[in-house]
């Protein structure tokens, strides 16, 4: 799963210690950044982080029972969601789980002014960056395969996307 600066990535392995979780980053800082708080929060549940980057296929990992998204869609090309779902696809076994979290526009509107300023933001400082449509999201994973289960609203404008299959 890409590592947050933030405190979102640890809320999953606190509340499911026998789960194992893998994070991963392109980033080495901030591998080391969640390694650390892996140590200080002693997490025995949660592997060492690994360099994962979803425009490189195939991914580093062989396999996994659920791939977690969060907050990268957005920090990203459109073409690293692409890659991201075509290497869940392979990834993931027969009853697979897909959990994207992040700001979204909901058919083709912000659902804040704050989302809004946000997108503005990201998209000055990278063109190709940007709040994205859920509908697009969705039918992107459509053709990977997945569907849409559920829209979770979550704090902060922000969106739970739960995909199988």
């Amino acid at each position: 799963m890409p590592a947050v600066r933030g405190s979102t990535f640890f809320i999953s392995p606190r509340r499911c210690p026998a789960s194992p979780c893998q994070p991963s980053d392109p980033d080495p800082e901030l591998r080391e950044s969640i390694a650390l708080r892996v140590n200080e929060q002693q997490l025995a549940n949660v592997n060492r982080p690994i360099d994962l980057d979803v425009t490189r296929l195939p991914l580093s990992l062989q396999t996994a029972d659920a791939v977690v998204c969060i907050n990268m869609i957005h920090v990203a090309p459109w073409s690293a969601t692409l890659a991201l779902l075509e290497g869940t696809k392979a990834l993931l076994p027969t009853q697979p789980v897909l959990f994207l979290y992040g700001p979204y526009r909901r058919f083709g509107q912000h659902t804040s002014r704050s989302n809004e300023q946000f997108d503005s933001d990201l998209r000055a400082h990278d063109p190709e960056w940007g709040v994205r449509d859920l509908e697009a999201v969705s039918e992107a994973a459509a053709s990977s395969g997945f569907v849409l289960a559920e829209v979770v609203e979550m704090p902060a404008h922000n969106f739970s996307l739960i995909f199988k299959t």
